[in-house]
């Protein structure tokens, strides 16, 4: 049990964009783990130019930075070693490959429903897509529902339609299943592993 004179563990994190934060919090909600502040949201070159400063946060609390793996490095461990040679005990360093939503097209049957798509479109191993973002926005030009075609779908010119996060964030936090996503995504899988280590630890 844990030591009641001891102050509770509060994950602070460091992520890429407001989906990142609310998928962490849904990790965090799942095993228990108090969610405290989140930094950054303005990119991942944000991230890139305060990794020291995280790591030196992490000398005393525990942190967790999540980052996009994309096309910057040939896996997740090549860009840690890149980013932080030497981290500190109670960083939590963990690379989406390639990127978050690989993590939510990892839940076939909940994407696919939800998506109004059918479920042989959806990847079987969607840590493998170069481009998971894409991939997801083309699966939703082909849903049956026109709400979820035109919140999606960008127009000429832009990259996301205009009711993405909005649209996202709900099947997340209402539909997404992490633990059903994490068999069919390795990179996902060891990051709630690292999560569950540092809650037994929060308990133990």
């Amino acid at each position: 049990m844990a030591d009641p004179s001891q102050p509770p563990i509060v994950l602070t994190a460091a992520v890429e964009g407001d989906l990142d934060e609310i998928v962490l919090r849904r990790l965090s909600e799942e095993i228990g783990l108090p969610f405290g502040t989140v930094y950054g949201k303005k990119g991942k070159p944000y991230l890139r130019n305060r990794i020291q400063d995280y790591n030196n946060a992490a000398r005393f609390t525990p942190w967790i930075v999540l980052v996009d793996l994309d096309r910057e490095a040939d896996c997740a461990a090549s860009l840690c070693r890149s980013w932080l040679p030497e981290p500190a005990p109670k960083l939590m360093f963990r690379v989406a490959v390639h990127a978050l939503e690989a993590w939510l097209l990892a839940d076939g049957g909940a994407i696919s429903e939800y998506l109004e798509v059918s479920r042989d479109r959806v990847p079987l191993v969607p840590d493998e897509e170069p481009d998971p973002k894409r991939f997801l926005i083309e699966l939703a030009r082909h849903s049956r529902k026109a709400r979820i075609r035109e919140a999606i779908a960008p127009a000429i010119g832009r990259r996301v339609g205009p009711l993405y996060p909005l649209i996202m964030t709900e099947f997340i936090d209402r539909h997404w299943r992490p633990e059903i996503a994490a068999e069919r995504s390795d990179s996902l899988r060891r990051c709630r592993l690292r999560l569950r280590e540092l809650a037994r630890a929060r308990s133990g």
